[in-house]
């Protein structure tokens, strides 16, 4: 009998900290300190900016296209970055916290002046949180939120646009847009036929991706799914350089240790961690460019 509590749920968060490092998956997804009962989370700079760039940005969807500036873009940024000021989004420094707002300030005024797709109509699936069975048979889930659906009313299709804060563009071994495409295909009734990364640090234009094909990207999350499914069977969540850990995993070890500073706690009710040494190496990079 399939059973939505008991099942595996798998997203592209989750499968991407599993592919990073098993101990790292099992550290941010299943781990919970055994003081509070509470996951734990590592926040930092580019995290926030992102958190408070893409809350703004989502915000907007599920408005009719005509209402979608009543409210200045800018001010829900502004609200946004209330839940990510301060030590909140790993910030110990007026000036860098500075420097990553602005950012995120450009970004709304790029959207605001070049709104793109964000003026047109858009579709939003009803689940709070879109999900399908992946495999009913083997009790496994595919979850996510995608940032943003346009309908495209010509061909009464869905075009897939995420939005990237960072300056780097997204790895094309992500598994995003195969993920992403299942979610839309079996969520909501109309076909994909265009799927664009926004990257919206330094463009006004979408770049548009290759659409990958259905069958072939489920049978390659299933298959890391299973092993994910494995590995929580055997209780086995070994980091593949061991003892030594890797860039995935150490920073939770540390918090694991007693490293961390708990500054909070999240929407979800994890507990909040800044760990000195990466707050200071933002710091140096980032606090020269003001």
């Amino acid at each position: 009998m399939s059973d939505k509590y008991t099942a595996v749920w798998v997203s592209h968060t989750s499968i991407t900290s599993f592919r990073a490092c098993p101990r790292s998956y099992y550290l941010k997804h299943m781990y919970k300190d055994p003081k509070t009962g509470h996951k734990i989370k590592i926040m930092s700079a580019p995290l926030a900016l992102g958190q408070a760039v893409h809350e703004a940005l989502e915000s907007l969807s599920v408005l009719k296209t005509n209402e979608r500036f009543t409210v200045p873009l800018m001010n829900r940024f502004s609200d946004a970055w209330k839940k990510v000021t301060g030590k909140l989004g790993g910030f110990v420094d007026e000036d860098v916290e500075l420097t990553y707002k602005r950012r995120g300030e450009e970004m709304m005024t790029k959207v605001y002046n070049h709104p793109g797709p964000i003026s047109n109509l858009s579709v939003k699936i009803t689940q709070d949180l879109p999900h399908f069975w992946l495999s009913e048979e083997e009790q496994i889930i595919l979850c996510g939120k995608v940032d943003w659906l346009e309908y495209l009313e010509d061909t009464d299709s869905v075009h897939i646009i995420d939005f990237k804060t960072g300056k780097n563009q997204e790895d094309d071994k992500s598994l995003q847009l195969p993920i992403y495409h299942l979610l839309v295909h079996e969520c909501q009734k109309r076909k994909v036929t265009k799927a664009s990364y926004w990257y919206l640090a330094h463009s006004d234009e979408l770049t548009e991706k290759t659409l990958p094909d259905l069958e072939e990207g489920r049978a390659q999350i299933l298959e890391i799914a299973r092993k994910i499914k494995l590995f929580r069977q055997l209780k086995k969540f070994d980091c593949p350089n061991g003892d030594e850990g890797c860039y995935a995993c150490t920073p939770y070890e540390r918090v694991l240790k007693g490293e961390g500073e708990f500054v909070g706690l999240d929407e979800y009710k994890a507990d909040m961690y800044i760990l000195p040494e990466i707050v200071r190496e933002e710091n140096t990079v980032d606090s020269v460019i003001l």
